[in-house]
């Protein structure tokens, strides 16, 4: 098993660049997280000084990627390895087989499949590289656009929890899990290319 520390960084797709964060990063993070389409399905920041502080953590720098169109951040994704569930005679084997997934993207990109393309390395680096079993992401139900990027890079609807996700704005509203094996993934590889 893999940490994101110990992959070859940059990793490169057709179009875009991916890094480990730096603290340098924060101040195009901040704008892109705390524009209105950021804020609106995001965990929510609160201001500056809660952003920095929750995102210059170790353990923060040690789990989010930086997207780069050319040189210029775009956004980001969260990669953060966990355990599976398992009884205690085999719980030895769940330990770091799950990657837990998140994104935020500059709405100035939108809808130019920078987020599929990014998506799409994130799996397969979790899978190829990492050696998850599992990949999975959570998101509101009325935040399309993100369970409709899960759905395109192949990863299937687990769970719709009703009202189970507190907005900040909208109240409570119906949440959905997504998730891929990297079974799945490899088995769908041949139709990606």
């Amino acid at each position: 098993m893999t940490d994101l520390a110990d992959v070859t960084w940059p990793v490169r797709t057709a179009r875009l660049t991916l890094r480990l964060m730096q603290t340098e990063d924060l101040d195009v993070l901040w704008r892109i997280h705390s524009s209105p389409e950021g804020r609106q399905w995001t965990g929510g920041v609160i201001d500056r000084p809660d952003f920095d502080a929750r995102y210059s953590t170790p353990e923060n720098l040690a789990t989010t990627l930086v997207v780069l169109l050319d040189d210029a951040v775009i956004g980001d994704v969260m990669v953060k390895v966990t355990d599976g569930w398992g009884q205690r005679p085999v719980l030895d084997q769940t330990k770091r087989v799950e990657a837990d997934l998140g994104w935020c993207f500059d709405a100035s990109v939108h809808g130019r499949g920078y987020a599929t393309e990014t998506l799409e390395a994130v799996l397969d680096l979790c899978f190829s590289t990492l050696g998850i079993r599992r990949a999975f992401a959570e998101a509101f139900l009325a935040n399309e656009p993100s369970w409709r990027l899960m759905e395109r890079v192949g990863m299937r609807r687990e769970a719709h929890a009703v009202a189970d996700s507190l907005h900040s704005e909208l109240g409570w509203l119906d949440g959905v899990r997504y998730a891929i094996l990297a079974d799945e993934w490899r088995a769908a590889s041949t139709t990606r290319r």
